[in-house]
């Protein structure tokens, strides 16, 4: 029977495509990753990688081996993992991405009371907006909305992903009445430039009666960042576009109020992600089942819709 090292070797390399990476991750030198696999493919009789400078690619026994023994692995390990937790508690490093605006406003608050039932849980905390490769990567979960769902990982709603138009009162008093979208075409717009490609993206209204109409607002600026948005639009300064999580702090002080109350974009739905195992590792168990009581107790579905 071949060695746990050397199948764990096999699959963390062809995870990340590379030895050294998959050296880094298991705390192991390349050379001895590489040897380790050698060692496997030598006792096969198969070659399970086709090697280059580059990167490392699966052959076609190699995709069925990764196939057989991946899940398997993994539940060994979770296994593993939830038979060493203190005294059944939920133990480890629990390594989340989450978006910038979600985590630090929202998740991040709720830090202590998470560590309070839970304190041999070590939180390893990235925050980023774009999508992770949640296996990859070593993630044990995400928090994000947007994101195409791979094979192996799966979603619980949260929250929907709702964007509103917002403006200070001073300004819509100056500037001609705003009643349908058409009219956003005379107002100045606090538009959000992707910091990923760089464009404007282009949004469809919908209304509360599911009427669709475009976002026709004129750009007067443009901004990497809707928190950045936000204030400029506090300072009176246009009409700026943004999820709801960054506006309901602005609505609730009044320093924003709602441009066609009736209308808003639907961006679809933030969720937390995890790893589909047949065992999940505690800590993970423990943070979905925590987040999901917690976005359902403070009633932020609520609050981040739009309608």
């Amino acid at each position: 029977m071949e060695s746990f090292s050397s199948i764990e070797c096999f699959v963390r390399s062809a995870e990340v495509g590379s030895f050294a990476e998959a050296a880094r991750r298991l705390g192991l030198t390349p050379a001895a990753v590489g040897k380790s696999v050698a060692k496997l493919e030598a006792r096969a009789g198969v070659r399970l990688f086709q090697r280059s400078t580059r990167r490392l690619t699966l052959t076609e026994a190699g995709k069925v081996f990764l196939a057989e023994v991946g899940p398997s692995l993994t539940t060994i390990q979770n296994a593993v993992a939830n038979l060493a937790s203190a005294e059944g508690r939920p133990v480890g490093t629990l390594k989340v991405s989450m978006g910038v605006l979600t985590g630090v406003m929202y998740v991040v608050p709720l830090l202590g009371e998470f560590l309070r039932r839970y304190p041999a849980i070590t939180p390893d905390w990235h925050f980023d907006n774009r999508q992770v490769d949640l296996i990859g990567q070593g993630f044990d979960a995400a928090i994000g909305g947007g994101f195409e769902l791979p094979q192996g990982v799966v979603a619980r709603r949260l929250t929907p992903a709702h964007r509103v138009l917002v403006a200070s009162s001073n300004y819509l008093s100056q500037h001609p009445t705003i009643l349908t979208p058409a009219d956003l075409e005379h107002g100045d717009g606090i538009l959000i430039r992707s910091p990923q490609t760089g464009r404007i993206r282009t949004w469809q209204l919908t209304s509360r009666m599911h009427e669709h109409a475009p976002l026709s607002l004129r750009a007067r600026m443009t901004m990497s960042d809707s928190q950045a948005a936000c204030v400029a639009a506090s300072q009176g300064l246009g009409i700026a576009l943004v999820s709801m999580p960054f506006a309901v702090p602005y609505l609730h002080s009044g320093e924003l109020v709602r441009v066609l109350p009736d209308w808003y974009v639907d961006d679809g739905i933030i969720s937390i992600y995890y790893a589909e195992h047949k065992l999940l590792p505690g800590k993970t168990r423990a943070f979905v089942d925590f987040i999901i009581e917690q976005f359902a107790e403070l009633g932020l579905a609520q609050r981040f819709s739009a309608i």
